[in-house]
């Protein structure tokens, strides 16, 4: 009989409000992205769900406004393309939840999260600026959260 693959667990600690130690929130940031599971338990989909949305609404912190601003509102800067591609990565975040089993209104509420960012973000400027406002990633992921604590509690994970 095959030996199940040892599963890793990383603690995150909470990175310093003044400035301190952003290497080493770095480090585990990179740290956490290189050990996201494969497997399809809701666990593993829960941690790659949460790893896209950290990617894609909140890889880094714009200095002078201190917002966190990530791949969606930066790519959606190409015309066309950009708000294809950030499409495209909001989709998967809808497949994956499809892949938990999600019940199908709640898949619809999701990807109308992400047509209409889509939809918005595609107008040249204002869109831009909306990208940087509406996280449709994050509210999917709550909506993903909120189905596995109530469905699935063993894979909860307590926020800090």
């Amino acid at each position: 009989m095959a030996d199940k693959p040892e599963t890793k667990l990383t603690v995150l600690e909470p990175e310093p409000q003044d400035g301190a130690g952003t290497q080493a929130g770095r480090a585990r940031r990179m740290n956490t992205m290189q050990d996201l599971p494969i497997g399809n338990d809701p666990a593993s989909i829960r941690r790659r769900i949460e790893a896209m949305e950290m990617v894609l609404e909140r890889s880094f912190v714009v200095p002078g406004i201190n917002r966190p601003v990530g791949l969606d509102a930066i790519i959606g800067l190409v015309p066309v393309v950009g708000d294809i591609i950030a499409m495209g990565l909001g989709a998967w975040i809808v497949w994956e939840a499809r892949n938990l089993g999600l019940p199908k209104w709640k898949l619809w509420r999701m990807a109308g999260n992400v047509a209409f960012d889509s939809a918005v973000g595609a107008v040249p400027v204002a869109g831009d600026l909306f990208d940087f406002m509406f996280r449709s990633n994050t509210r999917n992921l709550k909506i993903v959260k909120k189905h596995l604590d109530k469905h699935h509690p063993a894979s909860k994970v307590i926020d800090q």
